[in-house]
């Protein structure tokens, strides 16, 4: 049988993997048909790899997988087609930034492109970006103005127009684009995709083409948001070539609380798009569906930090990334690019220390006031525009769909941006969960929810969404089991909220378990010991940051003990044990299944 590309558009990572499961021998046709069937005038390409290029990439895998170097499970992403933002470096590939004199050939892949061919994922090629990644429309490139995936009429969003293109139209599984002011966002909501903005440092920007160093993000497109969560994860992780990577410190929440507290901005502004005004309110409503709380807060420390990043000497940044091509070859440059680059010479040392002063205390009032929240929800974007409006108001329009975007690299803070709704005339239109530093995984977590709720078509494919599993904690976090005083209600339980510990849900042991009474504890708890005359006993899982799990375990006294539990369902956590001289005055109490059951029958008694 033929293959054709078409036959996998829309595949989500699950389907890549079943198919490669059953026919691993078909990768070198799959991509025959990807060389194939390539649309040439496709502007969301910059340059697409050849024949040469995809097959050294499947040799790779398929001389790894012959010498038994390795499996299939080693390659998580084994044969998955990805597309790279072209101001990240491909080994072989030409880097543009979408400036043709600014052209170079890397010999080697930027980190994240590396890590990512290590996990098995096949790069097809560069794509399509407000040059220098200066701009949220689009429209600032020379290989042509990526338009909108369901109305072509309007802008797609940028500066990673075209990877949000190839994504939403199903072309690859997922893409790469960076994101400094909202470029890997702002697609996303134009398009109908998932727009993962990581924490700042946690994936590498080395081999990244630098727009502002302090505040570039390299950030995911995928058509859900486990897909995006799973390559974030293979493509993240502390990097010493690159001097803004950091360590994960393993403090932040896994999960949103229970209820979540939300906080929406106390002035919303849609400079007069009555559609997406609408839009938002039924996400609101939405949120609140799904129990959410959501509070009004002040936003007027957010707007003023957005401002700062474009207003302000912050431009200087973008200025010194390209300052030898704008002294060399200015009128090489996008006109309005140039324009907005050349403004950074306006500004002395002094201005950019006072600037950085004032981004700090701006952005400590911002951590202070998402610290009583799970998250800040606001529009992707307030507004879209024309491809023809923005060539009238290039500048002003950019700045409208910034509103809500460039302040989140500025106060540290990482981001999520996620299909809602669809307008009255068929234009999609996004929300954006922000959170602290880190709270990555729980952004995820939530947003796979929240996708579930919404059940939007994938991309512009018209493909329904399938069931996603939730992210997995990771290395981050502990998954603890707990018996008695610290379940849900009872007096320790707060020995587990103040560290950020999340609730994940209500299971039971295995059967060989007994459950007591201790005696003179205060407050009263219960002993969990093995046994081979045992039975399920209930319990709780919770998930608490790696980071605080010592303090945590170092508050549990004698005779109880943290050790390691067999759930129902086979696999293992840690939770609490009890050492066995403890039950000596004990009392069994393994017939009522649980603490809790105990203590009602107890109380009523």
């Amino acid at each position: 049988m033929t293959l054709t590309w078409s036959l996998f558009h829309g595949y989500t990572l699950t389907q890549w993997r079943e198919y490669y499961a059953a026919h691993p021998e078909r990768i070198s046709d799959i991509f025959d048909a990807f060389t194939r069937e390539q649309n040439n005038d496709d502007c969301a390409w910059i340059c697409r790899a050849d024949n040469a290029a995809l097959n050294a990439q499947i040799t790779a895998l398929q001389t790894a997988l012959r010498e038994g170097e390795k499996t299939l499970a080693d390659f998580p992403l084994y044969g998955v087609p990805f597309a790279v933002k072209d101001n990240i470096d491909v080994a072989g590939m030409p880097t543009t930034a979408a400036c043709p004199a600014f052209r170079y050939l890397p010999d080697q892949d930027a980190t994240v492109v590396a890590r990512l061919k290590a996990a098995g994922a096949i790069v097809v090629g560069k794509t399509n970006l407000d040059q220098f990644a200066t701009g949220l429309v689009g429209t600032r490139s020379p290989y042509g103005a990526v338009p909108n995936t369901f109305n072509p009429d309007y802008v797609s969003g940028g500066s990673s127009s075209g990877s949000a293109s190839v994504v939403a139209r199903g072309l690859v599984a997922f893409a790469l684009g960076t994101d400094t002011a909202g470029s890997g966002r702002v697609p996303a909501g134009f398009n109908n995709i998932i727009g993962l903005k990581p924490t700042k440092g946690w994936l590498s920007t080395q081999g990244v083409v630098p727009a502002c160093r302090l505040n570039d993000c390299v950030s995911i497109f995928a058509l859900t948001v486990a897909d995006a969560w799973s390559v974030a994860t293979l493509a993240g992780g502390y990097d010493a070539a690159d001097p803004y990577s950091r360590q994960h410190p393993r403090t932040a929440p896994a999960r949103f609380a229970d209820a979540p507290r939300i906080a929406v901005p106390d002035r919303l502004e849609f400079f007069g798009d009555a559609q997406s005004e609408a839009a938002f309110s039924r996400s609101l409503a939405q949120l609140e569906a799904m129990g959410a709380t959501l509070e009004r807060i002040d936003f007027s420390a957010f707007s003023e930090l957005a401002a700062q990043l474009y207003s302000g000497a912050w431009v200087a940044e973008r200025t010194v990334a390209v300052g030898e091509m704008l002294a060399r070859d200015p009128d090489e440059m996008d006109p309005t690019v140039r324009g907005i680059v050349a403004g950074g010479l306006n500004y002395s040392a002094c201005d950019a220390w006072q600037a950085e002063y004032t981004r700090a205390g701006l952005a400590r009032r911002i951590q202070q006031q998402l610290a009583r929240y799970d998250a800040l929800v606001v529009p992707t974007s307030p507004t879209i525009r024309t491809r023809h409006e923005m060539a009238q108001e290039p500048v002003r329009y950019n700045s409208q769909f910034g509103t809500y975007t460039n302040f989140t690299n500025l106060a540290d803070l990482s981001a999520l941006a996620l299909p809602a709704d669809f307008r009255a005339d068929g234009l999609p239109f996004g929300i954006t969960l922000i959170a602290p530093a880190w709270h990555d995984l729980a952004l995820s977590a939530f947003g796979v929810r929240w996708q579930q709720a919404q059940s939007l078509p994938l991309g512009a494919t018209e493909k329904p969404l399938a069931p996603q599993t939730p992210p997995e904690i990771g290395k981050e976090h502990v998954r603890v089991a707990v018996v008695g005083a610290h379940l849900r209600g009872q007096p320790l339980n707060h020995q587990l909220r103040t560290r950020d510990a999340r609730f994940v849900c209500e299971t039971t042991t295995g059967d060989g378990y007994r459950l007591y009474a201790l005696a003179n504890t205060t407050p009263p708890k219960p002993g969990l010991v093995r046994s081979d005359e045992g039975q399920p006993i209930a319990l709780e899982l919770w998930d608490i940051p790696l980071a605080r799990f010592g303090e945590f375990v170092a508050e549990i006294p004698a005779p109880l003990g943290i050790g390691t539990l067999e759930l129902a369902d086979g696999s293992s956590v840690k939770g609490f044990i009890c050492e066995p001289q403890a039950l000596n005055h004990a009392t069994d109490i393994t017939s009522w299944g649980g603490w809790k059951a105990w203590l009602a029958r107890h109380h009523r008694a």
